[in-house]
């Protein structure tokens, strides 16, 4: 978990990887806003579906190769940061961390086969990609 979680009145949200919730409410399926940053530092958000490793401690998401949330990752001039956030009712989940974009085919067939587990098999994409994002921090309240 990174400081930034130990500024006051964070710690009531505050999740570990290990709590059995997360696991729980990250295999319904739900779709989630992915936050990232364009080059002039103003938030780009979307509507994703993403898949949470919580083995691994990533978060992936397909994509295509030309969407902004690609370019804003790829043209960071430092560490790419991403946050997603899942609701469900009053139950809402918020992973952040350090994304990158992921092009080799290996890659993106394991990514697409836990999209397939999670939400359904992906339709054919040439320009698929995967953001993959791997978590500094999760808070939420579930």
């Amino acid at each position: 978990m990174s400081a930034r979680d130990d500024r006051p009145g964070r710690s009531a949200h505050r999740l570990d990887l290990d709590d059995p919730r997360l696991r729980e409410f990250w295999t319904e399926r739900h779709l989630a806003t992915l936050t990232t940053l364009r080059s002039t530092g103003r938030p780009h958000t979307v509507p994703v579906a993403p898949v949470l490793d919580l083995d691994r401690g990533v978060l992936s998401i397909i994509t295509s190769q030309g969407s902004q949330k690609v370019h804003n990752v790829s043209a960071s001039t430092g560490d790419a940061w991403a946050t997603v956030c899942q609701v469900d009712g009053r139950r809402w989940c918020t992973v952040d961390g350090i994304a990158q974009v992921l092009s080799d085919p290996p890659a993106v067939a394991v990514a697409e086969q836990r999209y397939a587990t999670r939400f359904r098999i992906p339709r054919p994409n040439p320009e698929r990609v995967v953001l993959l994002v791997t978590i500094d921090s999760v808070m939420g309240s579930l």
